[in-house]
């Protein structure tokens, strides 16, 4: 916040923040005719889809006050934008300028009485929001003065021609040393205790509280040669304190971090140990691979050409080199012998390589604490230098600075003249500060147990040479020395042989490779090519949701193949992804991350390096498709750009305007225990948070991340499905490129070390624990009931509750999951089960159809399927349509399978040994009866785990037949959340019926993580507590419940309901609120289709029976519609327009229905209802609600007159437009609808 005042003596409170779209109008009226001197004509949307940094200056009620437009290119067109460089050199060779230290001013216009003020504040904030900026070109017309306002920050450089105008234009310069210089950076003194206590204390009182009032001064004046203390001061004030200290403790780091690729922070030593003993490799294992190829790169990576003694360094300092000149010799021996970023890239593994088949496995993109079993040992390298490293102890500054935090660090390895490596750690909860941001955050090892997180930075990384251009043929050596360790050189290397031999791909496409240099030496490449799919890319990821896709030209699009970068330089990322912008002459960048590939190879022809870029990047979340009857649409369907189905990737993205925008770093350890749709809802929610970076998001799962299998149609058929994630959409997340993922058991919770035990032996620490285990089949418990004696079920004891403690029969499986299924199937076929087998399948729910339709389709025969129904628990049943039923059952007795009812489960083997089952034995209410078994499936009723129940009531969680949570997912335990079909509302909101069972799994995640982003992001409103009695009520979600799958006489099912307590359908359709049901075709014939209206005219319920295959994703659109939106499905149905609702839902009219954007055309057309748009007249709903409220004598119907009134005012024409302006903007999606364009 910042205070203007006007020359008349009035004050405004201003703020800046980033400029957004809807200001375009405000910044309209702010222009004057001197701005468009000043500027030119400019299309404004235009101009700020295409700029790096746009301000916007507010005031208190966010009027805007002021705004300004920077990028990094001239205007006026004075120089291209790929070499302006040299032209302003020979300007002014006294000012060096770069693109790194530069911007241009594009455009500048604010309330007048107010200009000179609002001018500074936001010259200012430019300056803050970029350290590395120090100077601010102003290019205007030679003959135009600057006026009163910006000749206050100006001064006039020199002239400059025009490429495109016969005049010149005067070039004005503003310095960053007036606005918000540099720090002045000295050793530290005792006098500086009273102006460094305020700002201590600011922040923390522990320091004083622990150590007395004056261990500011204690500190400062113990300095000696391994410890120092320095301070920033402005106008002889101090401002920040730093204190650093050369004795690191180095055997802790090696145990802790993975500093391979810095050397250990060591100098190199003849004895140090860097590549494994052969007996360490594990044969046939592709980690243990991978593995010893990071452990031969990092004995290359950051190994300098010699050793140098701290006594060479010292005498070299002696001699007066600057820190600079100092900082390129060491850069000069730690390149020469190749660089990359491969620790990064190692992290980004899986990007390209989903997990492996291994099961000690941890699929790990980025920093983790990775899990494995005992036998498994990593080597890791032993460093015998000594230390290249110091310690920041102690850091403080005042928030007014901290934005040039990073002045104290020439300072400080001045200090050391024999240290590389400049080092600290920090709290996991810290949030992340500007000093840090330069820093390379560490990969701890797996047997971490430290509360530390550890960052680097290179004395190298202080310079500022360096340089981006376009590759030419003399940097193929030192390319090929920095991306020699990588897994990808081979496709790296063929890509820069066609650029320069060619300029193109094979195939004709452009084709540009970048370079990264420092000091004369190649630390960085980038290959980029022209975006050929972007129609494609356009509908299929909202890559709206960050550009105006109608301001970027077709080549502007770039499609990025490879990238590395030296990790001392990783702070330069950001830099080197905006250099290739302006020198490629691209405004958006785009980087697919696909799952394994083809031909499960690394160098396949559709890998992509593994670019450490990634985390500068931002995800776009895919779009949900429309299923298209091409054949119907005929010519009218979307091109095949748009209709294709290629393989199918996650997609991340940066564009111009992103190239200066900061993320806000997130290091909770944040883990999800179990891969449920909750839990995945609530990560792939986290993940596409576009401003946050969360670097510690851990997934504990049994099987690891679901959807790592291209699993057959006939696996996928074992389970019904609930229609919230599939394979395909596996892929379009890539949540292993964020997410580390654990493979294993939760066995414990230790809430007060605040860990999970995962498989009784690893540990995996949290910040936040998020429990979404779910509910699973269990093995039943046989009665024990000795059938010979002809029991019936009243005669044996309940045990329905009882666990089963035995050994789990080789032949016996419970489904859960796609492994459980994959392990069903291979059995089956291994052991000839098809041709020769008997199988019992136990259980009523709907998998135990699913199950035995998967059973026939495999070919065995009915006969030899027996499907056993335990006696019914409730008086609903899993279908809850009596005709779908008496389908599936009529169809299971066609194929000959037998069906028994009420049956309990007496004895496996007559009570012998129960592996494998050869028989089983079952009561009835009548007489008992015995069936050969050669594999035998359980779907009794889900439970939770008991693995998971003891781990969660040994950690004294409040557990009621399943774990307590509030309305805001909260266990007994602040830091413990819990959702899904683990869990139960506390007693005390008195709605026992309703859990989060009775919801959307997808809805709850997000829900979830909505409460726990108000933790972490700053741009949230604060959540106010809710009144005292509200906060008995629990929250009630409107997404549809989905169930689907394939049934017995392959019939394709699926129903989509609302949440609600079950109830029988014969007594919900004899409610007298339950509206109509519309029902076309029959479930013989396999042409069912039922939509059940409620009273408010909204679709309710769809239920659809059809021997063929249907677009589930269409049908699902429909729920919650109003039948009127159906093209007034209702009369239709009534007058006998409509006799099969399949054929219906093909008609071109309701493809935009289905469309993903069509719900965003409803809230607009909603907002023009409901505001008001003529002054003389209330909304149309003001008026609807006067009429209600009797407040208008009508002599019409209300029906007719607002009809009236809604044609005769602007409503109708606004509205008109809308719709016209939506079906135009998503041609490429809906060309079969006319707009007056095309008529």
């Amino acid at each position: 916040m910042s205070v203007l005042t006007s020359p008349s003596g009035k004050v405004e409170v201003v703020h800046c923040r980033r400029t957004e779209s809807q200001d375009f109008y405000c910044i309209k009226n702010l222009i004057r005719k001197f701005t468009q001197k000043l500027f030119g004509k400019l299309n404004i949307i235009y101009l700020l889809e295409k700029a790096n940094l746009a301000i916007t200056l507010c005031n208190e009620k966010e009027e805007i006050m002021a705004q300004a437009t920077f990028l990094d290119y001239p205007n006026w067109n004075v120089a291209k934008q790929d070499n302006w460089v040299s032209v302003f050199q020979e300007l002014d060779s006294e000012i060096p300028c770069t693109p790194l230290n530069t911007l241009f001013m594009h455009l500048f216009v604010a309330v007048n009485e107010y200009s000179v003020d609002c001018c500074k504040e936001i010259i200012r904030t430019v300056f803050k929001a970029v350290p590395e900026l120090h100077f601010i070109f102003l290019i205007v017309p030679s003959y135009i003065s600057l006026g009163s306002t910006l000749i206050t920050v100006f001064d006039l450089v020199g002239n400059i021609t025009s490429l495109t105008y016969d005049e010149d234009f005067a070039v004005h310069v503003c310095h960053r040393h007036n606005h918000y210089p540099q720090l002045h950076i000295r050793k530290a003194r005792v006098e500086d205790h009273d102006d460094l206590m305020p700002i201590f204390m600011h922040h923390n009182t522990i320091l004083k509280a622990t150590y007395g009032d004056y261990f500011l001064a204690e500190l400062i004046e113990a300095q000696d040669e391994e410890n120092h203390a320095v301070v920033c001061e402005v106008e002889a004030v101090a401002v920040g304190f730093m204190s650093v200290c050369s004795r690191v403790n180095m055997q802790l780091l090696h145990e802790c971090f993975d500093l391979g690729p810095f050397h250990g922070l060591c100098t190199p030593h003849p004895d140090d140990v860097l590549e494994p003993p052969q007996e360490l490799s594990v044969p046939g294992s592709q980690d243990a691979e991978l593995r010893s190829s990071s452990q031969d790169s990092q004995k290359i990576i950051e190994e300098p050409q010699e050793p140098v003694s701290p006594e060479t360094r010292e005498s070299e300092n002696n001699q007066g080199k600057t820190a600079e000149e100092a900082a390129i010799e060491k850069l000069s021996s730690i390149v020469q012998r190749g660089n990359t970023s491969e620790m990064e890239d190692l992290e980004n593994l899986h990007q390209v390589s989903t997990e492996d088949a291994t099961h000690h496995c941890v699929s790990n993109m980025r920093s983790a604490s990775v899990s494995l079993p005992e036998e498994i040992k990593y080597f890791r390298p032993v460093y015998m230098g000594a230390s290249s490293a110091f310690c920041i102890q102690l850091f403080c500054i005042d928030e007014k600075h901290e934005a040039r935090s990073l002045d104290f660090m020439n300072f400080v390895f001045g200090l050391f003249p024999d240290k590389n490596f400049c080092i600290i750690s920090l709290p996991h909860l810290t949030p992340e500060f500007v000093l840090i941001q330069n820093f390379v955050k560490i990969v701890p090892f797996n047997n971490c147990t430290l509360e530390q997180d550890l960052y680097v930075f290179h004395r190298a990384g202080l310079l500022k040479t360096i340089n981006i251009r376009l590759a030419n043929l003399s940097d193929t050596p030192g390319i090929e020395n920095l991306v020699s360790t990588l897994m990808l050189n081979k496709r790296i290397l063929e890509d820069l042989k066609h650029y320069n031999e060619a300029r193109r791909d094979p195939d004709g496409t452009p084709l540009q490779a970048f370079v990264a240099d420092v000091a004369e030496q190649i630390v960085g490449i980038a290959v980029i090519r022209n975006e050929m799919d972007i129609e494609y890319i356009r509908s299929h990821y909202n890559i709206e949701d960050f550009i105006y896709f109608s301001h970027h030209q077709r080549e502007e699009h770039g499609h990025l193949y490879h990238f590395a970068l030296n990790p001392i330089f990783r702070h330069y990322t950001k830099f080197f992804l905006k250099e290739i912008l302006r020198l490629g002459y691209k405004s958006c960048l785009y980087y697919p991350v696909y799952p394994e590939s083809r031909e499960s190879k690394f160098q396949s022809s559709y890998a992509h390096s593994l670019t450490s870029a990634l985390h500068y990047l931002v995800p776009v979340r895919p779009r949900r498709q429309i299923v298209y009857p091409l054949e119907k649409l005929g010519i009218n369907a979307p091109s095949k750009a748009v209709s294709k189905a290629p393989l199918s990737y996650a997609l991340n993205h940066t564009n111009r305007k992103l190239t200066l925008e900061p993320k806000i770093t997130v290091n909770a350890r944040i883990v999800v225990v179990g891969a449920s749709n909750v839990g995945l809802s609530f990560l792939e929610t986290l993940v596409f948070c576009s401003h946050l970076k969360f670097n510690n998001l851990t997934l504990i799962s049994t099987n690891g991340l679901p959807g790592k299998k291209l699993l057959g149609t006939e696996q996928r058929k074992f389970l019904a499905c609930d229609h919230c994630f599939n394979d395909k959409d596996h892929a379009l997340m890539s949540l292993c490129s964020w997410v580390n993922v654990v493979v294993g058991r939760m066995t414990a919770i230790d809430r007060a070390a605040k860990h999970v035990v995962v498989s009784q032996e690893e540990i995996v620490l949290y910040d936040h624990l998020i429990l979404c285990t779910g509910q699973q089949y269990q093995v039943p418990c046989p009665t024990g009931a000795d059938i010979s004696q002809l029991l019936t079920n009243r005669e044996i004891p309940n045990s329905s509750k009882q666990r089963y403690t035995g050994k789990v029969p080789c032949n016996h499986f419970t489904l859960n999951d796609e492994e459980d299924c994959v392990k069903a199937l291979a059995w089956i076929r291994n052991n000839s089960i098809i041709t020769q087998g008997n199988v019992i399948v136990y259980g009523d729910t709907i998998d135990t159809y699913t199950t035995v339709e998967v059973l026939l389709n495999l070919g065995m025969k009915g006969s030899s399927i027996y499907l056993v129904q335990p006696p019914p628990i409730s008086t609903i049943t899993c279908i809850n349509n009596y005709l779908v039923e008496g389908a599936v059952e009529d169809a299971l007795r066609a194929a000959g399978v037998t069906i028994y009812q009420e049956a309990l489960l007496a004895q496996w083997n007559d009570g012998q040994n129960p592996d494998p089952i050869h028989s089983a034995s079952f009561t009835t209410p009548t007489k008992p009866f015995k069936l050969p078994c050669s594999l035998f499936f359980s779907f009794c009723e889900k439970n939770v785990d008991y693995e998971t129940f003891k781990a969660i009531n040994d950690a004294c969680l409040v557990y009621d037949g399943r774990l307590v949570i509030d309305m805001n997912f909260h266990t007994n335990d602040v830091a413990i959340r819990a959702a899904g079909s683990l869990t139960k509302f506390s007693n005390r909101y008195y709605s026992n019926e309703w859990s989060h069972s009775s919801f959307s799994s997808k809805e709850i995640g997000f829900q979830l993580a909505a409460a726990m982003l108000n933790l972490f992001d700053p741009t949230l409103e604060p959540v106010t507590e809710p009144p005292v009695d509200l906060d008995r009520l629990i929250p009630m979600y409107k997404g549809a419940k989905i169930q689907g799958g394939i049934l017995p006489g392959s019939y394709h099912y699926l129903h989509i309901a609302k949440p609600a307590i079950p109830t029988p359908l014969k007594v919900q359709m004899s409610q007298p609120d339950f509206g109509s049901e519309i029902v076309t075709g029959n479930v013989k014939d396999g042409t069912y289709f039922r939509i059940h209206i409620n009273k408010y005219k909204m679709v309710e319920t769809i239920t659809c029976l059809s021997k063929e295959p249907f677009p589930t994703s269409n049908y699902i659109r429909l729920f919650g519609q109003h039948e009127q939106v159906l093209n007034n499905l209702c009369a239709r149905y009534d007058d006998q327009l409509i006799t099969d609702l399949y054929s219906y839902f093909t008609e071109p009219w309701c493809m935009a229905l289905f469309h993903d954007r069509f719900i965003d055309l409803r809230k607009e057309l909603r907002q023009i209802l409901t505001s008001k748009e003529e002054e003389e007249l209330p909304s149309m709903e003001q008026l609807a609600r006067q009429i209600e409220d009797d407040e208008i004598n009508l002599n019409e119907k209300p029906r007719k007159y607002l009809r009236r009134v809604f044609q005769e005012t602007i409503y109708k024409t606004l509205v008109e437009k809308s719709i016209l302006d939506y079906l135009h903007y998503n041609h490429y999606h809906l060309p079969m609808y006319a707009w007056p364009d095309i008529i």
